[in-house]
């Protein structure tokens, strides 16, 4: 006889949050290889399973919003080819959505809810996110 599946409840909070700045992509053939700017709209994503029992809330959003916007100041009105990381990184959607993941990462540690994801917008329609994912360790034998 099969058992009944065990719920869990999550909760899950997103912000959005923007910023601009102007790259250039190398190696690629088309507009984006010469210097052009974006206002870039940032997603992140954090969840967490205990609400706070004074509120009943996970995170207040200003809080999470505050923590994305420390983030964000590091690549605002720059020129993200200057920047650290993408000096040797490509600028592209994707390696923003990864490079804000980390840094987000490491001030959300004494935080109680875990990152999720991070999407990073160029256009309207246009995302990109970067997440990740716990491997099985096992099943690389």
């Amino acid at each position: 006889m099969k058992r009944p599946a065990i719920k869990k409840g999550i909760f899950t909070l997103t912000v959005e949050s923007d910023f601009s700045a102007g790259h250039a992509l190398r190696n690629y053939e088309g507009a984006c290889e010469s210097m052009h700017g974006h206002n870039f709209l940032v997603e992140a994503t954090v969840e967490g399973e205990t609400l706070q029992p004074d509120t009943e809330i996970l995170l207040d959003f200003k809080e999470l919003k505050f923590v994305l916007g420390n983030v964000l100041s590091k690549l605002d009105h720059k020129v993200l080819n200057d920047v650290g990381y993408f000096r040797s990184h490509n600028p592209s959607s994707e390696n923003l959505a990864r490079f804000i993941y980390w840094e987000l990462g490491k001030l959300l540690d004494n935080h109680p809810v875990s990152l999720v994801s991070v999407s990073v917008s160029e256009n309207k329609g246009k995302k990109a996110t970067y997440r990740e994912i716990v491997c099985d360790s096992s099943s690389n034998e």
